[in-house]
């Protein structure tokens, strides 16, 4: 399939009408922490970075951020989105020239952000009367019974302002006893187990979990580039919390800050017994049942 039919194959699967069936999660990954999720009728986009903004912005420094997978969709096609979820700031995943084609095509949808960056967001264009600025812990619940609870997360460290909001978030999204977890940028830390704990013995656990897999290293975090868990920290984080299905993300998108898919295939292979950890292909809907 050439990247062109991709293209058309994933703007047709995020317009049209059919909705997944019940107990069932339809997804897309489009690149670095990016998704497109369909779930209970509605149409959910996370972190979307789909542009070139981080290309200009570090023209001629030590890491140009150039793109190496392309664009999977233009930010103007998601039309008909009801929720656009940021977990943080940093421009990956709270892109103004993501979100703001975004608000444009879908004039209903709404914005959740974290409360820490509720000004970033307004600086990127996400008005106030569209904006959902969450913390650790609280819960929005939407008509038809979509909730969305934020958890912790640490890009590296956990930073809070003085008013204890987290800059750094992950996100559960639970529907119809389907839950997805988002996990944002993060490395393994004793509060974030907590929570996938309880969620694990309380509330069913997680059908479907989006796990960062680009690693740390000290280089990367001199020149500003915090890091995530690693494949095998991911791949443990699957087996530990038994979720029913890990996409592994936050790869293929700068040549600074990835790992090559042989090295994440030779790793889910060394895991011994491990099965439904997915290397998503960019740009390709999956449907996750029960």
């Amino acid at each position: 399939m050439t990247c062109q039919e991709q293209v058309r194959d994933l703007r047709r699967w995020w317009q049209q009408d059919r909705e997944p069936q019940a107990g069932a999660c339809a997804w897309a990954w489009i690149g670095q922490a990016g998704f497109l999720l369909r779930l209970g009728g509605y149409r959910v986009v996370v972190d979307p970075y789909l542009s070139d903004s981080l290309a200009r912005k570090y023209r001629g420094m030590r890491f140009p951020h150039q793109r190496l997978a392309p664009i999977p969709i233009d930010p103007q096609e998601l039309t008909g989105a009801d929720l656009a979820l940021c977990t943080h700031e940093h421009t990956d995943h709270m892109d103004p020239d993501s979100l703001q084609p975004i608000a444009a095509a879908s004039p209903r949808a709404v914005f959740v952000v974290p409360r820490f960056s509720a000004e970033r967001a307004r600086e990127r264009g996400i008005a106030e009367g569209r904006r959902i600025a969450l913390n650790i812990d609280e819960t929005i619940e939407f008509p038809g019974g979509l909730r969305i609870t934020a958890l912790p997360a640490a890009h590296e460290e956990s930073v809070q302002d003085d008013s204890g909001n987290h800059k750094f978030l992950g996100y559960l999204i639970r529907w119809g006893g389907v839950s997805v977890y988002h996990s944002g940028d993060t490395i393994p830390f004793g509060p974030l187990e907590d929570r996938l704990s309880e969620i694990c013995a309380r509330d069913g656990g997680v059908a479907l979990a989006l796990l960062p897999v680009n690693g740390r290293d000290e280089e990367r975090r001199a020149n500003g580039v915090p890091g995530n868990l690693t494949v095998d920290e991911a791949i443990g984080y699957h087996r530990r919390f038994g979720f029913g299905t890990t996409v592994l993300h936050h790869f293929g998108m700068f040549d600074f800050n990835t790992v090559a898919p042989e090295v994440l295939q030779a790793a889910i292979v060394s895991h011994e017994g491990c099965t439904n950890v997915i290397i998503p292909e960019l740009g390709i809907p999956y449907e996750r049942e029960e």
